[in-house]
């Protein structure tokens, strides 16, 4: 066993809705936590991806093994099954092993399903066609068809690219990503 101070941190994937419950699971398991030998502190805090994570710190190895072999540990796992799945669990020695370990890039987030991207494709496509079609091509009779097409294919094309696709990503951007923004603004970090 090691005398270093031992950080562990466990990911939650909690279930909509029960943010708050989990939210004081956590700080209540850190607040029993404390009491056992050789606590260090710790907090409840979610990341971009809406992971939530409980990070706890112990003087050493044995001090922290001890508490996750306790009965108290896993009663209190028992607790949160109803809201909650854990979904990784780090321990780390250390804290340049710690810093060192936290420097891989973040994930990426999950794209968007294809039934949106259509919709918001065709909120930026159709009007523009049917404006054109209604407006400028009845003076376009006489040109070659070939030519109208391109013409109506240029048009568009720009149109969407530079004005109408970024203003709707920006707006649908809470539907289209979800994830990224369920929890935006609720990121607490506390010390027990």
């Amino acid at each position: 066993m090691s005398s270093n101070p031992v950080t562990v941190t466990v990911a939650y994937q909690v279930v909509p809705g029960r943010d708050a419950d989990f939210h004081s699971w956590g700080w209540a398991m850190l607040a029993a936590s404390s009491r056992q030998p050789g606590f260090l502190g710790g907090g409840v805090l979610v990341d971009r991806e809406a992971e939530w994570h409980v990070v706890y710190r112990f003087a050493s190895e044995g001090t922290a093994r001890a508490w996750e072999d306790s009965t108290a540990r896993t009663q209190w796992d028992a607790r949160v099954v109803g809201f909650a799945r854990q979904t990784e669990r780090r321990s780390v020695r250390g804290t340049k092993v710690w810093f060192d370990s936290q420097t891989t890039a973040p994930k990426a987030p999950a794209p968007p399903a294809k039934w949106k991207l259509w919709f918001v494709n065709m909120s930026a496509v159709f009007p523009p066609v049917l404006l054109f079609n209604l407006i400028v091509l009845p003076y376009l009779g006489g040109l070659n068809p070939l030519v109208r097409t391109l013409l109506l294919c240029l048009c568009v094309t720009a149109l969407v690219t530079w004005i109408l696709m970024p203003r709707l990503q920006r707006f649908f951007k809470k539907w289209l990503y979800p994830p990224l923004q369920a929890l935006r603004g609720r990121h607490k970090r506390r010390t027990a």
